[in-house]
């Protein structure tokens, strides 16, 4: 067994369990042996094997990503930033979906630099939600990040041949058969010594599956006991859909199968009946979420580059919603996620109080790990897991240091993070990532991301080119 003491830290972001809430610890003690941690106030006077000075360093739990696509995104960098498709009610995501192929050998250099990204910034759990692809399992154990991996299953797939329609290719065998295969990888992570890697089971989204398939899952992850996923209302595309099929909101369609409730985490859950954006006859969607505790992963990104954002994220809170955070797409930087989340809410609302930054912290941190049922995340506090964020209190974008997380939130970001501890293992020292090849990993995304785009005349129904669907912010002189 082995000791480690942070003596003296400046600030300490604990946890309060009377209160159920974070509170702070100035000049404080946190002292973690192997993987879990054994003390966390002021004055511990026991033995330690290390003893690391806590002069202006600030110690916060490891965040908890409860959606991303961490793969495949990096191989759209410079090209999804502004992409939008008004026929869409401004999603990207379809017309993206449609034209890109990314080589399957590729994509473990995509979670690399990914996995990398998040961990530089505080990340210590991730869902990560994605096809299975050839060395996947590999850089999630080089990585040493608390992994869920979501290997995904669909029964339908899009595609488009005209500008304003999604429409739909069935193939229920296909997705029966990768159900059973992401059914057997879990299994199989599960059982991994190291205690680090479980499973989610992910059926990708919502339209893209049969309700057979869609319960059917559901009841595999409740006899495992691990969390289910799926992306649902992300978009007024599919809420229309939705809707002309069954009669029905998403989400009323979830609650009718039985599939809300604890262990479920519904990716974005924006377009609700009572959205802006469709403004349906019924005003119960959120009532549902709320009433039945089921998790929502805001992902406030990709959201906001399409002109939208969610209505809003105190609103959901005091429903009863349980409210984590997801990256989902670059930049991967979890603490921006956070800012956007509480400033958007207070645009959406108009109401600069309706998401303050505790709330949103705590929802990167402890409601991350409620969405995933575990009460040993996201909070420093004994018994809980040594999963450590340690900040530099003296970068200048963190003074002066009045205020710990305002500072972080708001202003630093992930400039401030120094150390990382999953586990009770150092993954990033002196913000460098100890564990994966981040520029080995760039080279190889920025060498296949040209063949990615070279495929797309292939795949586009007008046979447009990469860049005259996704064109650069400025022309090149002389072309």
């Amino acid at each position: 067994m082995t000791t480690t003491h942070f003596k003296n830290a400046d600030w300490i972001v604990a946890w309060d369990e009377s209160a159920q809430s974070h509170t702070y610890i100035r000049n404080g003690d946190l002292v973690f042996t192997d993987n879990e941690i054994t003390f966390v106030g002021k004055g511990y006077d026991g033995a330690a094997d290390t003893v690391i000075d806590g002069s202006d360093l600030c110690l916060i739990p490891g965040f908890v990503d409860i959606h991303a696509h961490p793969a495949s995104e990096v191989f759209y960098r410079g090209i999804r930033e502004d992409h939008s498709v008004p026929e869409h009610h401004m999603t990207g995501l379809y017309e993206r979906s449609c034209v890109f192929n990314i080589e399957k050998e590729s994509l473990k250099y995509g979670a690399e630099v990914s996995y990398a990204d998040l961990m530089m910034s505080g990340v210590t759990t991730l869902v990560d939600i994605v096809f299975p692809y050839p060395g996947w399992t590999d850089v999630m154990k080089r990585s040493g990040m608390r992994m869920y991996a979501a290997p995904g299953f669909n029964t339908a797939t899009w595609y488009r041949d005209n500008a304003h329609q999604l429409k739909y290719r069935e193939n229920i065998a296909q997705g029966e058969k990768d159900f059973a295969a992401a059914m057997e990888l879990i299994d199989e992570l599960r059982a991994d010594n190291t205690g680090r890697l479980n499973g989610i089971v992910s059926p990708v989204q919502i339209d893209n599956n049969t309700d057979e398939i869609l319960v059917e899952s559901h009841k595999a992850a409740k006899e495992r006991g691990v969390p289910w996923t799926t992306h649902a209302s992300q978009s007024v595309v599919e809420f229309n859909i939705m809707v002309e099929r069954h009669g029905k909101t998403p989400i009323q369609y979830l609650a009718d199968l039985g599939l809300l409730g604890r262990g479920t985490i519904l990716g974005h859950a924006m377009v609700i009946d009572d959205n802006d954006w469709v403004r349906w006859h019924s005003e119960t969607d959120l009532q549902l979420l709320g009433e039945s505790h089921t998790a929502v992963a805001h992902c406030p990104t990709p959201f906001m580059r399409y002109g939208t954002t969610m209505q809003h994220f105190g609103r959901y809170k005091d429903a009863g919603v349980v409210m984590g955070i997801g990256t989902d797409t670059i930049p991967h930087n979890y603490i921006e996620d956070l800012r956007y989340a509480a400033v958007l809410a207070r645009v959406a609302s108009h109401n600069g109080h309706a998401a303050s930054t505790a709330d949103v912290f705590h929802a990167g941190t402890v409601g991350g790990a409620e969405a995933l049922m575990r009460d040993d995340l996201g909070r420093l506090a004994v018994g809980a897991k040594a999963d450590i964020v340690v900040l530099d209190g003296t970068h200048p974008v963190m003074m002066p240091l009045r205020d710990l997380l305002a500072s972080l939130i708001h202003s630093a970001a992930e400039r401030a993070v120094k150390d990382v501890y999953i586990d009770g293992i150092q993954t990033v020292k002196d913000h460098q990532c100890l564990t994966l090849d981040r520029e080995r990993g760039l080279a190889k995304v920025a060498e296949a991301q040209p063949r990615m785009e070279a495929s797309v005349p292939n795949r586009d129904y007008l046979n447009r080119s990469s860049l005259e669907i996704f064109p650069l912010s400025l022309p090149i002189a002389g072309d």
